[in-house]
């Protein structure tokens, strides 16, 4: 490791470096010419490469290509071309040390004051599902170079990595005579490090998919969408990053109006479109519709009531019905286009957050009637069978795992009890399973007729979740007025097994006619027994949904 140089200054924020000469390659020419004109009224001189020099020159801006610095042609389709002393000497020449200037002056490498590169767009090939050969092309390797190359002589160099840090350049030097401060030319460097890592980590990403192996080390990353006023409390601090993946959801959404996402917000609304999600995409303009149309409601991460029906309003209400204290304060989530009737309804209540693949002109103007309340349109709806990975972070480590894609057939489905489901229990089973898999363990979901009727969540003990999803039930009844709860006659899932009898007796306690489970417990048999004795129907999955 170099040792420090004791005749070098310490950095000064507030230490002002003429800008010259600037160097230019970028990918993203959308700002290019303007950018390089503004350069060129201000009196520095540009030396570019390949098609960033074509541009420029075109545009009839004095500009010199990087090979007469090199003197060396690009050569290997470019590949090479800025990998050379004179490009990264005036890069990494340090204008404090009379060594670094002698040397500089004894080969003829002329100071290069500004950098501006951004990167091959190896992250816009992947997600446009280019071939393993264009992705690995795609590849940047000169352009990392010399931005880190810049970015490590921040003393003197200001290095670009989009065109916003281009503007704020030109900024810099019209309020400073022509030079750029020492603080910004330190939080570029720091932003240009951030990108590098960035850029490594979706290439080593994309190379982990490839292999379909676990990688040695592990790379995250992210780009900043928003930062937050607070996380999940007031004295945290917080920000929101996409991480480049094309899954549908909250991150890629487009938010019409409503306050800015909080933490919590965000968290639960995610929870909630990969809920919905689970019932397929609902769209009245194809044939046939689509799937049914679905609302899930969501509060804490958690459920608090999910339906499916004819039409969204019927949705809506039915998972209302479910826990409508609960339901105060929460995040809607349909998986279809939002209606004006169903805006209508939902403004009843207060609510957080409505997320939609999309929504009426009328819905959109029905809520601009109350600023608060943000509505998402996301124009997709994610694939809940799709291959991805989430990730959570420990003391000291990262808990890294595939997303719980998991889904079971028909004939996946074992019925180990006396008497089968109805074909009515059945579809209630089904839904019932789909909305375990997003219920913090311990998880006890009760369904009738298309609508959850009772949710038990993240609890201790299963045969808590039980009783505690009996008297969400019971309280529904109360508010609704109805002569009994709707978990008379329902399905119940849980996701994972009873280890003992006394859940699944819970269930039937409360009104359950049948259940599905992983099963897998050393105490099936007397499981299946007590639900034959109950007279239940009980179908095992071979799967678990345990949800941390």
């Amino acid at each position: 490791m170099p040792a420090p140089n004791p005749d070098l200054p310490a950095f000064d924020p507030a230490r002002f470096s003429p800008v010259k000469r600037a160097l230019i390659s970028v990918s993203d020419k959308s700002r290019l010419i303007d950018q390089a004109k503004a350069l060129h009224e201000r009196g520095v001189k540009l030396v570019s490469t390949g098609g960033t020099h074509r541009a420029i020159s075109d545009a009839g801006i004095p500009v010199k290509d990087v090979s007469e610095l090199t003197k060396f042609p690009e050569m290997m389709d470019g590949r090479v071309k800025t990998l050379h002393p004179m490009v990264h000497g005036g890069l990494l020449g340090d204008r404090d040390l009379s060594s670094h200037k002698d040397a500089m002056h004894a080969h003829g490498i002329l100071s290069i004051d500004l950098l501006v590169v951004n990167l091959y767009p190896f992250e816009a090939a992947v997600a446009g599902g280019g071939s393993y050969e264009m992705c690995v092309e795609n590849i940047d390797i000169g352009g990392p170079a010399m931005i880190r190359a810049a970015a490590k002589n921040h003393a003197h160099v200001a290095v670009c990595t989009d065109a916003d840090d281009v503007d704020a350049v030109l900024a810099d030097m019209d309020a400073n005579g022509g030079q750029t401060s020492g603080a910004l030319r330190q939080t570029l460097a720091a932003k240009t490090y951030a990108r590098s890592a960035n850029y490594d980590a979706a290439i080593a990403n994309w190379f982990a998919d490839q292999l379909g192996d676990v990688p040695t080390y592990r790379a995250q990353s992210g780009t900043l969408r928003q930062t937050l006023r607070y996380g999940e409390n007031p004295h945290q601090t917080a920000a929101f990053y996409t991480d480049g993946s094309d899954r549908p959801g909250v991150a890629t959404a487009t938010q019409l109006q409503g306050k800015e996402l909080s933490y919590n917000n965000i968290n639960d609304t995610d929870a909630a479109y990969e809920l919905v999600a689970e019932f397929g995409r609902n769209c009245s303009t194809l044939p046939g519709g689509g799937a049914k149309p679905a609302v899930a409601i969501i509060k804490h991460a958690n459920p608090c009531g999910v339906a499916v029906a004819d039409d969204f309003v019927t949705a809506y209400k039915n998972a209302l019905a479910c826990d409508p204290v609960s339901a105060f304060g929460g995040i809607v989530a349909l998986n279809g286009r939002l209606d004006k009737a169903t805006a209508a309804e939902i403004l009843k209540v207060f609510t957080e957050v409505v997320i939609a693949p999309s929504a009426d002109d009328d819905a959109i103007a029905l809520f601009s009637k109350k600023k608060n309340i943000r509505l998402l349109i996301v124009g997709d709806l994610p694939n809940p069978n799709a291959p991805s990975l989430t990730q959570r972070n420990v003391a000291g480590g990262i808990l890294v795992q595939d997303r719980d894609n998991g889904a079971v057939a028909d004939d996946d489905l074992k019925v180990v009890t006396k008497r089968a489901p109805t074909e009515t229990e059945m579809a209630d089973l089904r839904m019932a399973w789909k909305v375990a898999k997003h219920v913090k363990s311990n998880a006890i979901i009760y369904v009738k007729d298309g609508a959850t009727a009772g949710i038990g969540a993240g609890q201790m003990s299963r045969i808590d979740s039980a009783r505690i999803a009996a008297r969400k039930a019971e309280d529904a009844q109360k508010s609704a007025g109805w002569d009994a709860p709707k978990t008379q006659g329902c399905a119940c899932a849980s996701d994972a097994f009873f280890p003992f009898a006394d859940g699944m007796l819970a269930a039937a306690s409360a009104g359950a006619t049948c259940v599905i489970q992983p099963g897998g417990s050393i105490r099936d048999d007397e499981v299946i027994a007590a639900a034959d004795e109950q007279g239940l129907a009980m179908v095992f999955t071979g799967m678990r949904h345990f949800r941390h």
